[in-house]
């Protein structure tokens, strides 16, 4: 008799599960909504910070972020050159003109949810915002490709032609934030596989129905290089470079993507 090597997929849930991990991340869509609305000039990233936690805990879950391996934030907030991972802090105030990238996480009953969007404070120049943009329609382009029966660079592959797309259509390069990129998410934040924001498609585990991921594309107007300042979290473009993330938290379904992490 022979035996075939078992088929590697990406971890799925239930359609149960998802809709539990769907309320989670209806508690972090909730949670980004009231940071912007909350931003401003002279605001500090401690005070959105607040906000957040404020937010996730109303509705009963619980800030993933706050703690993990140390860090004192429920958010990130990633200002400027900074690409992820930025520290709130009282010191940190907002100007006008600046990029902000915030990222979220919360569990509600066990599961997971974790977004992150990037805005701009007041008015901020075109580059900005075609940056943002940019980011944002990459993040689509690898949520289009949440099929079932596709593997897991297929996604990459998506990401990565999405931003060449929009630099076709915006008439510059971005770079693509090396070794940084999404992951497998549900009753932890953090799951095998690691999702890279480009690649040759047609690699890694199979999508299935069920299957979860957090795409996170990051790109910069300059480098695709960093560094992680001495706090140990913050990573910034080592060219001082603007940066934008932009991330969902995406299931597979019969009935093609499904986004988990809903804005109100």
């Amino acid at each position: 008799m022979a035996f075939g090597r078992k088929r590697k997929v990406v971890p799925f849930r239930s359609a149960g599960e998802l809709d539990a991990m769907a309320a989670a991340g209806a508690v972090v869509g909730a949670a980004l909504v009231a940071v912007r609305n909350a931003a401003g000039p002279g605001v500090s990233t401690l005070e959105l910070d607040r906000v957040a936690e404020a937010v996730i805990r109303d509705a009963g879950a619980v800030p993933s972020f706050l703690g993990y391996h140390g860090f004192t934030g429920s958010i990130c907030s990633s200002v400027n050159d900074r690409v992820v991972h930025g520290i709130p802090s009282a010191d940190e105030v907002l100007a006008a003109g600046d990029l902000v990238s915030i990222d979220c996480g919360a569990v509600l009953d066990g599961w997971h949810g974790d977004s992150a969007w990037t805005f701009a404070v007041g008015d901020i120049i075109e580059a900005d915002a075609m940056l943002s943009e940019a980011t944002r329609l990459s993040m689509e382009a690898g949520i289009a490709a949440m099929l079932p029966g596709n593997r897991l660079t297929d996604v990459s592959h998506a990401i990565e032609s999405g931003t060449h797309a929009a630099e076709k259509a915006h008439g510059r390069k971005y770079g693509i934030v090396d070794g940084y990129g999404g992951h497998g998410i549900g009753r932890e934040m953090h799951m095998d596989p690691f999702l890279a924001n480009e690649g040759a498609p047609g690699k890694g585990p199979e999508l299935v129905v069920g299957s979860t991921l957090a795409i996170e594309p990051m790109l910069t107007l300059g480098t695709y290089d960093t560094d992680i300042l001495e706090d140990g979290w913050t990573v910034v473009t080592t060219d001082g470079s603007r940066s934008a993330h932009w991330e969902h938290t995406v299931a597979v379904t019969e009935d093609g993507p499904r986004i988990l992490t809903l804005r109100p």
